[in-house]
């Protein structure tokens, strides 16, 4: 903890960037699904303001005034019809005046299970700065999504839909459990957030919400960012390229689709060797991106087959992927409460053309609550820095009464 005001900023986008890889009527639920809940730290108002002060980010410091306590919790979620424990970080505000709304950050694509939230060493400083979502007066919550954490056994459903809204929504339901138990109250208004496969899994969440309804649960606003939500326009432009840097996408896609799917299909359908046969043991948990991206290339027609690439969209080989990748795409409906998109004008990455046709769609429906806000000049990296300048005071400015 002392050292934390040597911390400069660039170490602070880099933590960040670990994101890539975000009147009270107590609606009590009427069962809960939480197991277990493990307090892990604690930190004053007074701390966190010095460590985002030295930090150099620019954000409303003044704001952070609560205490707050840092919690591993343990819950129960379906998967594949089959009720599993998953797990999250909630951070909640010590002695709160008043009853507090929530903000639920999903953290970006990670692959190795010493990634998950949970399972980051209390020393850091990414905890530091979920904990600072916290301290203003909001319940925060930070998933680890099915696949890491306590539910790590299971290959991780990766760009889902409905498995990763449903997991976010159980560790929402199991954090309102748990600052009950602590006198903290919820006061039902939610606010979504996230970076990456974070911008994805809060827009899932966010649809989640306006399509089922939940009691309880007054959605406010969403913040997602970078995310792949037209995961058909992904696939466009991926087969578009010569080379793409992050090669490990792709092949977490499609493992995670086989897997999730149960698809007798092989590998080697879509992937040359000797990468098809390398795909399933890269993806066990043990590695991170950068890992498995060494044993994968970054040159596409050497990683993916010549027919995929030149048939995917005519030949009935792969009509299930085809169809997979249209059912998770998040240009289906028409969000009412305000959806608001950040992106790095020059990620290429995750490129911000995603965005731009994701939002055309969605406005195509009938929605007039959508906006776009480009990061100028900034990736896939650079682009977590600005995002955080701004939603988080936005986020304050709605959620702090």
């Amino acid at each position: 903890m002392k050292n934390y005001r040597r911390l400069s900023k660039l170490h602070f986008i880099w933590i960040f960037a670990i994101l890539v890889s975000c009147g009270s009527n107590d609606p009590t639920p009427t069962e809960t699904n939480l197991v277990s809940s493990t307090i892990l730290s604690s930190r004053s108002a007074a701390e966190l303001q010095n460590i985002l002060k030295a930090s150099g980010l620019d954000l409303p410091l003044a704001q952070l005034k609560y205490d707050i306590e840092l919690y591993k919790i343990i819950y129960h979620t379906d998967y594949l019809g089959e009720t599993i424990e998953a797990s999250a970080l909630v951070v909640l505000p010590k002695n709160p005046a008043t009853s507090v709304p929530m903000i639920s950050f999903q953290h970006g694509t990670i692959s190795s299970h010493a990634e998950a939230p949970t399972a980051l060493p209390l020393s850091n400083t990414q905890l530091l700065l979920y904990t600072a979502l916290a301290s203003p007066g909001f319940i925060a919550v930070v998933p680890d999504f099915i696949g890491f954490g306590s539910s790590k056994a299971i290959m991780h459903p990766y760009y889902v839909e409905d498995l990763t809204a449903s997991a976010v929504m159980d560790a929402l339901k199991a954090a309102q459990q748990l600052a009950k138990d602590k006198s903290v109250t919820f006061n039902s208004r939610l606010f979504l957030a996230g970076y990456s496969q974070g911008g994805y899994a809060t827009m899932a969440t966010h649809k989640y919400i306006e399509t089922e309804q939940p009691e309880g649960y007054d959605l406010v606003a969403s913040f997602p960012a970078a995310g792949g939500y037209d995961i058909t326009n992904m696939q466009e432009y991926f087969f578009s390229l010569d080379t793409y840097s992050q090669p490990f996408y792709l092949a977490f896609v499609a493992q995670a689709y086989k897997t999730t799917y149960k698809w007798s299909q092989p590998l080697s359908d879509m992937f040359n060797e000797p990468y098809a046969s390398r795909i399933p043991a890269l993806l066990d948990g043990s590695k991170t991106s950068d890992e498995i991206n060494a044993e994968l290339t970054d040159n596409m027609h050497d990683l993916l087959t010549a027919d995929i690439l030149a048939n995917i969209g005519t030949s009935s080989t792969y009509i299930q992927i085809v169809n997979a990748f249209k059912e998770n795409s998040l240009t289906d409906w028409a969000p009412q409460k305000p959806v608001y998109m950040y992106h790095g004008d020059e990620d290429g990455t995750v490129p911000y053309s995603n965005s731009v046709a994701t939002i055309e769609k969605l406005k195509a429906n009938g929605s007039t609550s959508v906006t776009l806000t480009p990061l100028p000049g900034a990736n896939h990296s650079t682009g977590v820095f600005p995002y955080v300048e701004a939603f988080l005071p936005m986020l304050l400015d709605l959620g702090v009464e």
